[in-house]
């Protein structure tokens, strides 16, 4: 992603959208929102240059929500896009706090908890998942413009770039380009946003794209073209075989705990998958004087570590973790449907270059086929597995993207 010229929320969905994503599903998504919002998308040019622009409808609103009321909108959607744009607001209200000197409960929400501003984060959301960039996907994002001057806020004016646009992009390691524009570059949702999808800083892997997509901003000046490019494609294949799989560069959060009680873990885990780890577990250890405790360890990029240790010290009660640098190889995914004994079962596939080495059948979609059907789950699991390792394997675009 291409921030050179700034981000916003608006400007990234306008984005996602140009590049290929349904709007159709975006609307959708939206629909179980429940709220008077509406999305519409325009041709406009900018400083010369095509673009797409997204307006958003909503009525005025002076409601001030607090995070706890944020959050409780979007848990209406499903999914991998619940569960981002659960995680950008969350970012979102820690940074918050910490500029205001505050707890993530006495936060509430102003220009960013507006209606617009929750359709921006939820429309990215359902239109990232729609190009399949939700999943294990490299997300690479530029250094990232941020303007100068000041900004009007609900808080007075406010220096450029405005506290929570600093703290979101200091604390995920963000580049910050340079710019000539005494304007707001970047708006807190836009930060928000990028720090939550990325992966990596810096400029464009190898790859083949597949499509662009230019977002515009509301703003057209005169000395720079106000938008945000998305490039989608597939990773450059490579003779040496590095392109089998994808390499990432994590970090491994650990914690030892001896006094938690017992039925927290499972929840627990559950809550930092929600926030973006890439994985969490458990294991037994005997601890001091013949204690029994757990290991815990979490897997997280970069801009997710703050916010897993967050998690830990506040599910937890340990009084330190440790964090580690780790090189991650994984393999390319996907996810097929399969007709089985009547019915449809959801099968993950990884590969190792072109050959379907591991296929797993989604076990509540078997056992429902079983049970419809009599037949033992365990055929289902066999005949979806045999299935989906005989299908095609998918087309260059639903490969795992940048």
């Amino acid at each position: 992603m291409d921030a050179s010229n700034g981000a916003a929320g608006d400007m990234l969905l306008a984005a996602l959208l140009d590049a290929g994503a349904s709007l159709d599903v975006v609307r959708a998504g939206l629909a179980t929102l429940d709220l008077p919002i509406s999305v519409e998308v325009s041709p406009v040019r900018r400083h010369g240059f095509r673009a797409s622009h997204v307006r958003v409808g909503a009525p005025a609103t002076d409601v001030h929500r607090g995070l706890s009321d944020v959050l409780a909108v979007l848990s209406r959607l499903s999914g991998p896009p619940r569960e981002f744009a659960v995680a950008v607001f969350t970012r979102l209200g820690e940074a918050e706090a910490r500029v205001h000197g505050s707890t993530v409960d006495e936060v509430h929400f102003h220009e960013v908890g507006a209606l617009d501003a929750i359709a921006d984060v939820a429309g990215c959301a359902l239109a990232l998942h729609d190009l399949g960039l939700l999943d294990d996907a490299v997300r690479v994002v530029s250094p990232v413009a941020v303007g100068s001057g000041t900004v009007r806020t609900a808080h007075g004016p406010l220096p450029v770039p405005g506290p929570a646009v600093a703290e979101l992009l200091t604390v995920a390691g963000a580049p910050i380009a340079a710019h000539t524009a005494t304007m707001e570059l970047c708006t807190p949702t836009g930060a928000a946003l990028l720090t939550t999808l990325v992966t990596a800083w810096g400029p464009p892997p190898a790859m083949t794209p597949s499509s662009v997509g230019v977002g515009a901003g509301t703003a057209d000046p005169p000395g720079h073209a106000n938008v945000l490019r998305v490039l989608v494609g597939t990773a450059a294949s490579t003779s040496d075989g590095a392109a089998d799989w994808i390499e990432a560069e994590l970090f491994q959060v650990e914690a030892t705990v001896d006094d938690l009680d017992p039925r927290v873990w499972p929840d627990l885990l559950e809550e930092l998958r929600s926030i973006g780890a890439a994985d969490a577990w458990c294991v037994p250890a005997l601890m001091r004087k013949g204690r029994p405790g757990q290991v815990l360890t979490v897997l997280a990029d970069a801009p997710r570590v703050d916010l897993v240790c967050r998690v830990v010290f506040t599910w937890t009660t340990t009084l330190g973790v440790r964090v580690h640098p780790v090189s991650r190889r994984a393999l390319r995914r996907d996810t097929l449907t399969v007709p089985v004994a009547g019915g449809e079962v959801r099968v993950k596939r990884a590969f190792l270059g072109d050959e379907v080495v591991t296929a797993q059948p989604e076990y509540d979609d078997a056992l429902s086929a079983a049970r419809t059907t009599g037949i033992p789950v365990t055929t289902v699991l066999d005949a979806a597995r045999a299935a989906a390792t005989d299908a095609d394997r998918p087309a260059p675009e639903a490969a795992p993207r940048h």
